[in-house]
């Protein structure tokens, strides 16, 4: 799991000048911010989409927040909002239940392995 503040390079995800400057100083002063971009990066360059032996994912919620119960939720490629100015929420469990469905759905599997899905609440 990771953020919608860290950018999947193999797609055209723009950031403005101010939002490169936010994400810049929320590196600086949260270390696991940049173990995100890290292991991304590492899953996204060095495995690859199509690999062997290891087939990956990396769900990327917006704002995360607590819900007893699984809600109605949208996947995309990208963001479709900016994460600093005009960020989405993200339930825990909603996430969970979008993770399980990878683990368990060929068809979801099929659609999103190798890739850096966003996941909001509706």
């Amino acid at each position: 799991m990771n953020t919608t503040a860290n950018r999947n390079r193999d797609l055209h995800e723009p950031i403005t000048i101010v939002e490169r400057g936010v994400f810049a100083l929320v590196r600086l002063l949260l270390p696991p911010q940049v173990d995100n971009k890290h292991a991304a990066e590492y899953f996204r360059v060095t495995i690859g989409q199509i690999d062997r032996f290891i087939e990956w994912f990396v769900v990327r919620p917006d704002t995360l927040i607590n819900d007893d119960k699984v809600t109605g939720y949208d996947v995309y490629t990208s963001p479709t909002r900016s994460p600093v100015f005009n960020a989405g929420s993200t339930s825990r469990i909603n996430v969970a239940h979008f993770i399980a469905d990878l683990i368990t759905s060929d068809k979801t599997w099929k659609r999103w392995r190798g890739q850096m899905p966003v996941i909001y609440n509706i």
